[in-house]
């Protein structure tokens, strides 16, 4: 975890002073950078001028506003495409506490005292958790950003061509109107599972979410990405989502 946790910051929240330090403390020492706060609207503040912090973990009871109300409060300050998960604690478990934080989506639920063996072990699948949808974030702004440069690209070629009728034949533009790479068109040779697999590619979605989407495992994803490659004669998932995005592939066979 040393190495993991250096690269995440944890925001500790408790109308407690002395659990707060006490937790601070704990998890300096195996690594972490920590902020400690005794109050909500301290959280709040803090949250907003540390956009580093990534890790929240709150008390549930307190003045103000519970843990959960704390936590829909620092979503909706947060920045668009700022990731964050939250731990929840507290000396009282209710049911009804429970499904609060559960319909919150947060990530993990602990019953005071503290079990510190088992919050480092809910922290490893907090960190998990987030590097996947910062790693899922990244892959849907690239994929939005060629999507951009295709819709520039494809705007730019067919400008070119009605101004310009002897253009025709750079862009590859038959007197017809037709591309002349139609009858070379690589999708038409994806089989309709691997249709399926380049259509969530073009997306933008990761090996894993493709996997969840068509129920299938996430090594039979990553063939079909092999082979979408070698049809296409692409080396890499880029190259293959720019294609895909252009308009002319993936229409109906």
């Amino acid at each position: 975890m040393q190495q993991a946790s250096i690269q995440h910051k944890i925001l500790v929240v408790d109308n407690e002073a002395f659990v707060v330090e006490e937790l601070v403390e704990f998890l300096h020492n195996q690594g972490f950078s920590c902020l400690g706060c005794t109050s909500p609207q301290e959280a709040l503040t803090c949250f907003i001028e540390n956009p580093e912090i990534d890790i929240v973990l709150s008390d549930f009871r307190m003045p103000q506003l519970n843990g959960v109300q704390l936590v829909e409060q620092l979503r909706l300050e947060a920045n668009p495409g700022r990731v964050f998960e939250a731990i929840i604690f507290t000396g009282n478990a209710e049911t009804n506490d429970v499904i609060a934080a559960l319909r919150a989506d947060v990530a993990d639920y602990y019953q005071k005292p503290l079990d510190l063996k088992q919050l480092l072990l809910g922290l490893d699948r907090v960190i998990a958790r987030i590097e996947k949808r910062g790693a899922e974030s990244k892959i849907k702004t690239l994929s939005q950003n060629l999507r951009m440069l295709s819709s520039s690209l494809s705007e730019i070629c067919n400008g070119t061509a009605l101004v310009d009728p002897d253009t025709r034949v750079a862009v590859g533009v038959d007197d017809k109107g037709r591309s002349q790479s139609d009858d070379n068109d690589p999708s038409a040779k994806l089989s309709p599972r691997q249709r399926d697999v380049a259509k969530l590619l073009a997306q933008g979605l990761t090996n894993y979410s493709i996997a969840c989407e068509l129920g299938i495992s996430e090594n039979t994803v990553k063939i079909y990405v092999s082979q979408i490659l070698r049809i296409f004669k692409l080396s890499n998932r880029t190259q293959l989502a720019l294609v895909l995005d252009s308009g002319r592939s993936l229409q109906p066979v």
